[in-house]
């Protein structure tokens, strides 16, 4: 850097924005493709998020914006990627392609300065200046040892703790009986492992890879760090003994849906989830969800109003997500609730007291068809006043489930109900839902099979949900 006491900061604010672009593109690639190089607390941050991406690119204009020269802008760059990345990443050809990328946008400010001092200064080559920023460490490799009987890891959790190590692992060797390990030799071969066959027996993994590990340094003297993977106990003694001779140790084991690596330098222990991710659908199919969801509520209780607590969990039961987690996702800081209240086209949203619950129901522009079907549920609701009280055999349960459809498809003989709205009907006219009917009158199966062995119903399933209909006129016997 020129000892130039009037040089000024960049101020070419489309140079800066350009910078910051690469920056944020980068980070975003590297948080979709390997994770494992973003620090743990950033990796699941929604960079992708318009609101996310604005704030990110606002705080590196701001840091980028103060540097007085292209090495300044770098060193700044430097710093910025050390806050976010692990230390390997730093060592990939993407760290030196990016930083190349930024010299070359910058170059002509090495020009500049030399012009404004009043003499010529020869421009610095395109290199690395990681030298000068981060400590390189010693030639050295990382060692992974692996008891395949007692630990699974595949090609996601490998790149983990290549993240995890300061030196790139070079050997990688698997303990196991393979004879009765299927085809995992050749999977684990093409991954670059060598392969040690142990005799069948307990612990037998365990034994021959303490017995090669311990004297491990001898064969590789630039062995620096050993990664002991087995959830084991036995393996203290092998992860002392490495210790003993100046390695530095990460004992990687499972414990439930958690890959725990503890480091024996530091004593910091660094959790991977094993749980699969979560795939948080995109907020216009969300809320495609949540309407799918309301309307089946509201046919299912003939109440156009359904409590957001209800629909919280019906969401939870069938997508495996909370809503809090979607709005997460794509409403940073918001609460579950605003993603009915701020999008008013499709939600319409009553709440009767500060205290009380809220209540949800779908905005639709009123036609006749509501009017007529609320006088519908009306009619039905009355006519089937006059349905027995008590069922007390098969024909019975038949000649009432078929009273009942005949009801409701009054308006549209012959037409297709859904299973869940029989289901409902009946259970408000005989108090008692129909699974609990049929048990009582010892019937064997499901209320799918029960009415797919009668000769009066027809069955079709439309995409998740069952649907019945009449299939014949009613017997004699239904007068």
């Amino acid at each position: 850097m020129l000892d130039n006491p009037s040089v000024t900061p960049i101020n070419d604010s489309a140079l800066i924005e350009e910078i910051s672009f690469y920056i944020y593109q980068a980070i975003l690639e590297i948080q979709q493709q390997q994770p494992n190089l973003l620090r743990e607390k950033y990796r699941n941050v929604p960079l992708h998020n318009p609101k996310n991406q604005s704030t990110f690119l606002v705080k590196l204009k701001e840091g980028f914006s103060k540097a007085q020269d292209q090495e300044a802008l770098i060193i700044n760059v430097q710093k910025f990627l050390q806050i976010l990345l692990v230390s390997s990443y730093f060592k990939l050809p993407d760290y030196d392609n990016l930083i190349e990328k930024i010299r070359s946008s910058t170059q002509h400010l090495v020009l500049d300065s030399s012009t404004d001092v009043g003499h010529s200064q020869q421009v610095k080559p395109l290199t690395s200046t990681l030298s000068r920023a981060l400590p390189e460490p010693s030639e050295g490799i990382a060692i992974l040892l692996l008891d395949a009987e007692n630990l699974k890891l595949d090609v996601n959790t490998e790149k983990f703790l290549t993240g995890v190590c300061v030196y790139p692992i070079q050997i990688k060797v698997a303990f196991a009986n393979w004879s009765k390990m299927g085809k995992q030799d050749v999977e684990f071969h093409g991954r670059g492992y060598e392969l040690i066959h142990v005799p069948t027996g307990k612990d037998s993994a365990d034994v021959k890879m303490a017995t090669v590990g311990s004297s491990i340094f001898v064969h590789y003297p630039t062995a620096r760090e050993v990664l002991v993977c087995s959830s084991d106990g036995v393996m203290t003694h092998l992860c002392n003994t490495l210790q003993t001779h100046g390695l530095t140790v990460y004992r990687v084991r499972k414990q439930a849906d958690n890959l725990t690596v503890f480091n024996s330098k530091t004593n910091q222990t660094q959790v991977l989830s094993l749980k699969p991710s979560l795939e948080v659908p995109s907020l216009e199919q969300a809320i495609s969800q949540l309407k799918e969801l309301i309307k089946v509520e509201q046919q299912d209780t003939n109440n156009p109003w359904v409590k957001l607590s209800k629909i919280s969990k019906l969401f939870h039961t069938k997508y495996k997500l909370t809503i809090s987690q979607v709005v997460s996702a794509h409403l940073p800081g918001k609460r579950a609730r605003d993603i009915f209240t701020e999008n008013s086209k499709d939600f319409v949203v009553h709440q009767p007291s500060d205290d009380a619950e809220l209540y949800l129901t779908l905005f639709e522009v009123n036609h006749p068809d509501t009017v007529s079907r609320q006088n519908e549920v009306k009619e039905i609701e009355s006519k089937t006043n006059s349905f027995p009280r008590k069922i007390n055999s098969r024909v019975e349960l038949e000649q009432a489930l078929i009273k009942l459809l005949t009801e409701v498809t009054t308006k549209s003989p012959g037409s297709y109900i859904g299973l869940s709205t029989l289901g409902t009907q009946f259970s408000r006219q005989y108090h008692q839902p129909i699974t609990k009917m049929m048990k009582s009158l010892q019937l064997n199966g499901n209320f799918i099979r029960f009415l797919q062995s009668c000769s009066y119903f027809k069955l079709k399933q439309t995409g998740k949900e069952w649907q019945v209909a009449i299939a014949q006129p009613e017997p004699a016997t239904l007068k």
